[in-house]
């Protein structure tokens, strides 16, 4: 069995995709999520990173709308072009994807209460239930031959593990591996989030990035010092060291393209396909376990 991996589309679909499933007989695509492309990440970072405030309440709702609809158009072009491959596709939501930070946090009554009625219901995934070739699973568990794969959403920060939010989801997760622990024993379950796991190879943020998101907390330009570079999912660490599946995919971190090892479970940060990296796996069907992981390039 052949799978490809693929995550941070950012408003891009490669044109070369297409053949290249098609040549490569592709069995499964895995998505790890990030649609938009986030255009208005600049603004984001200057007035909302590290704060304890929305967009929408500095730049005003209708501005912040217009802004969210376009992104959101764009998002829309990367699903059709799933949903047209003639092979199922499983994805898992992204942190732009509008997905709600409730399973690594508790949200605030703040964030809320003054929150505009249309982002209230889930415009993307709204769009994504009409593409029927496309299934979600994040916090929930997709079959495919006698391959099982457990899903979990993408969040921007390591998550705040005294959270209750946290504490649910990480039950969400561990009850999934416990129900399909036969499956785990004979290497046959694959763990897939939109982030890579905290304090890995994969999940370190480029010095120009973590610059960029120091000056819009702090207002200024920061000279480089001991600042935490690594930003992935303190979940995701959890579930694999508890866990050991077979194999981890998470993205998120476009720089920190790569491949490591938690204990026995292989983890894998295929790069961003907005940027043309991506990459596939043959998995042993019969015997279960990995045969070949290869990165690619568009």
């Amino acid at each position: 069995m052949k799978i490809l991996i693929l995550g941070d589309f950012h408003g891009k679909f490669p044109s070369k995709l297409n053949s290249f499933i098609k040549n490569q007989k592709i069995d499964l695509v895995l998505s790890l999520g990030d649609y938009p492309p986030f255009h208005y990440r600049k603004l984001w970072f200057k007035y909302c990173y590290g704060k304890e405030k929305e967009l929408w309440e500095v730049i005003g709702k209708k501005k912040y709308k217009k802004l969210v609809m376009d992104d959101l158009k764009m998002a829309e072009e990367s699903l059709k072009k799933l949903n047209e491959l003639s092979i199922p596709v499983f994805t898992v939501l992204g942190n732009i994807d509008h997905p709600s930070p409730n399973d690594v946090m508790d949200s605030h009554a703040k964030m809320k209460k003054g929150m505009p009625n249309w982002e209230k219901n889930n415009l993307f995934t709204e769009r994504l239930v009409k593409y029927k070739n496309i299934q979600r699973f994040d916090y929930k568990a997709l079959k495919f031959r006698d391959f099982v794969f457990i899903g979990m959403r993408g969040h921007s920060f390591p998550g705040d593990e005294e959270s209750k939010g946290f504490s649910k989801h990480e039950k969400i997760l561990g009850d999934l591996f416990s129900k399909f622990k036969k499956e785990n024993k004979s290497g046959r379950v694959i763990f897939v989030s939109h982030i890579t796991p905290y304090k890995t190879k994969l999940d370190k943020i480029g010095i120009k990035q973590l610059m960029t998101a120091l000056k819009g907390y702090y207002g200024k330009t920061i000279k480089k010092k001991k600042f935490k570079r690594h930003y992935g999912s303190k979940m995701a660490r959890k579930v694999i060291e508890k866990y050991q599946p077979l194999l981890f995919f998470g993205g998120h971190i476009h720089e920190s393209i790569g491949k490591s090892k938690l204990g026995k479970t292989i983890i894998v940060n295929p790069g961003a396909i907005h940027e043309g990296n991506f990459v596939t796996v043959d998995i042993n069907e019969k015997k279960g376990g990995m045969k070949r992981i290869k990165f690619h390039k568009i």
